[in-house]
């Protein structure tokens, strides 16, 4: 893979961790706060409490999609972007152009899909 491309795969990256960040810092800013004198009655303030723990749920799966960006933008610097981990052949650029966060090749990631369904 060459300089050019790397570039825009770290731009990629950059884009997207902005994004996750911005997503964060939303919630916290907006939609963290439950007060209780603006509910009426306890079925509100039910709703209120699922939909802030679904929040946090989604948080959660962000801060995950975070860490697998970071690891990205480390394999850039350190010359290993772009190998699959389980494999350790080039991962396809039309899969990086997708999900440039990803850590395997489509073949090995359809193996660890096919191994958790038969685990389910």
């Amino acid at each position: 893979m060459d300089e050019s491309q790397l570039e825009a795969f770290r731009k990629l990256l950059l884009e997207k961790r902005e994004a996750v960040v911005q997503r964060a810092r939303a919630t916290m800013e907006k939609e963290m706060t439950l007060d209780s004198a603006d509910l009426p009655d306890e079925m509100d303030l039910a709703s209120s409490e699922y939909m802030q723990a679904f929040t946090f749920r989604l948080r959660g799966r962000d801060r995950v999609f975070l860490q697998k960006i970071e690891k990205a933008l480390q394999k850039i610097d350190e010359g290993e972007f772009g190998l699959c981990e389980d494999c350790g052949e080039l991962i396809g650029i039309k899969r990086l152009e997708a999900r440039p966060e990803t850590e395997f090749c489509i073949r090995c990631k359809e193996d660890q899909e096919r191994q958790e369904r038969e685990y389910r």
